[in-house]
């Protein structure tokens, strides 16, 4: 049986848990969160640090939250009041799961991605999310007071300005190995050290390889392939589920994706809304990955009126597209980097703080 994979931040919410938390909790969160967000970039991207899982800015930035009063509760309560969903995506994906299996694989926090999922009707034995009970670490005083002084000194240091062309550290500008060494110092010895650094070891961010052996889970428990899944996901943490499912036969779409997605991912969609989504999802459940790679190749509103893609979704489909028609396409070497400069630019807007990190 086919089934539908999605990302839960990008192809199904405007949101960013992680960073909207820090922006709630921390003094100018917002800078603090894209600056650990470019250290992760660097850690899983450039160093390629082995055992390294993208997306572990969520880990690295509990500590600090918990300095500065997070609790589960504040968190859960936080989470459930400001989900923002992409336009279309409740209808989107009751269509979806109505006709086939759906899961969510999300580096997200359990209890954003649970209240999400109780939205939208993906029940919680679908649905792979980074574990989190920061209420059983303990944090002292002084490791307080100490962690907010490491806030404002990350703050102070130079920013990690890498150019997009490199590929390794060594050509880097000193200024930049400089703030990555002491962010290193910082976060794997220093907060690792504390009593309530252990949460640093604890928690599993469900990125990178986590999320493709999420897809692989969910694949047993439908006792069906990799080349039966439609993956749809949006950033650096979703780039080996989209390698996986394309390199297996799967459909690897990547929505509104960065450089990173559409790298690895076989189509980009790029859209205000998900109606799409679910058109794409249709057309893969009854002519599988060849059906997709075909209406992808040929997108059109002609196209799709000859179509045997269901009409009333179709009726929903142009009514949403009235002005502006969704891009899908099949992602060439020749057209990649158009794609992603228009992808990245629409999804900046999209989603704005949130559609500008990895």
């Amino acid at each position: 049986m086919r089934q539908v994979n999605t990302d839960c931040e990008g192809p199904i919410v405007l949101n960013d848990n992680a960073l909207e938390l820090t922006i709630h909790f921390i003094p100018r969160g917002e800078e603090f969160f894209a600056r650990l967000s470019k250290y992760d970039d660097y850690l899983a991207d450039i160093l390629k640090k082995p055992g390294y899982r993208p997306g572990s800015t969520l880990i690295m930035i509990l500590p600090f939250l918990k300095a500065f009063g997070a609790t589960n509760k504040k968190i859960g309560y936080y989470s459930l009041y400001h989900i923002k969903l992409v336009p279309g995506a409740i209808g989107t994906f009751k269509y979806i799961r109505n006709r086939m299996p759906l899961f969510i694989i999300s580096t997200s926090y359990s209890p954003f991605v649970l209240a999400l999922g109780e939205k939208i009707g993906v029940p919680p034995q679908n649905i792979y999310s980074t574990e989190l009970d920061i209420d059983q670490y303990e944090i002292s005083t002084n490791e307080s007071m100490h962690l907010k002084e490491l806030v404002k000194e990350i703050l102070s240091l130079p920013p990690l300005d890498i150019p997009s062309h490199v590929t390794s550290p060594d050509y880097l500008p000193p200024q930049v190995m400089s703030t990555i060494h002491r962010l290193d110092q910082i976060i794997w010895q220093d907060v690792m050290s504390m009593a309530c650094g252990s949460v640093l070891r604890d928690v599993n961010p469900v990125g990178g390889v986590e999320k493709a052996k999420a897809i692989e889970d969910s694949v047993k428990k439908e006792n069906s392939s990799l080349s039966e899944v439609m993956y749809i996901g949006d950033s650096i943490t979703d780039a080996e589920a989209l390698r996986l499912v394309k390199a297996n036969g799967g459909v690897a779409l990547s929505f509104n994706g960065n450089s990173y997605a559409i790298s690895a991912a076989e189509i980009a969609c790029i859209s205000s809304n998900t109606v799409v989504t679910a058109v794409l999802a249709d057309v893969f459940l009854r002519e599988g990955r060849e059906g997709v790679v075909n209406i992808a190749s040929n997108w059109s509103p002609a196209a799709l009126r000859r179509s045997e893609i269901d009409k009333n979704l179709l009726v929903k489909f142009f009514s949403q597209y009235r002005r502006e028609f969704p891009l899908v396409e099949v992602i060439t070497g020749a057209e990649k980097d158009r794609i992603i400069d228009q992808s990245e630019t629409f999804r900046g807007i999209l989603r704005g703080k949130a559609g500008k990190l990895g």
